[in-house]
């Protein structure tokens, strides 16, 4: 039995652009389609509900989910990319 100790097959998700996704809650009907279009497959409907920015996630802000938002729910903040609340976890 050979053990894979390394995961070589990993994909690494690399950020296209410094800042974050936040949206305003207010708006969303909760259609999914966000989360749906969203290439990495991050639950971006969770986020909204949550009233949590993605912050710290895999997302690769490529604007997918703000661009297929039919009410304008979602947003692009746009950061230094050097603050630690912004920072990408790996």
């Amino acid at each position: 039995m050979k053990l894979n100790l390394f995961n070589s097959k990993k994909k690494k998700h690399i950020s296209e652009t410094p800042g974050y996704i936040d949206s305003d809650p207010a708006k969303c009907v909760q259609c999914g389609i966000c989360s749906y279009n969203c290439p990495i497959g991050i639950d971006v409907r969770a986020h909204v509900w949550d009233r949590e920015p993605m912050i710290n996630t895999q997302c690769i802000t490529c604007g997918r989910c703000i661009a297929l938002c039919p009410r304008g729910v979602l947003q692009f903040v746009a950061t230094d990319g050097l603050s630690k609340d912004t920072l990408w976890s790996t």
